[in-house]
């Protein structure tokens, strides 16, 4: 189960400073509710899919 820090918090600081766990969560999170998503929430999703593929994608995240 997921235990870091939550998107209020997360929101302030750079994407580039989130932890593989995070991105890997609120990346499947998103996934999920992307039909429902308004344009910021879509936005804040593919920069987090960016990310996971500047690291190398979802099979070098350490989760």
């Amino acid at each position: 189960m997921y235990s870091g820090r939550d998107m209020t918090e997360l929101s302030m600081v750079s994407i580039t400073d989130w932890k593989d766990e995070e991105l890997g969560y609120f990346h499947q999170a998103l996934q999920q509710i992307m039909p429902y998503l308004n344009s910021e929430g879509q936005t804040i999703h593919r920069e987090i899919m960016e990310e996971i593929q500047n690291r190398g994608g979802t099979g070098q995240l350490q989760l």
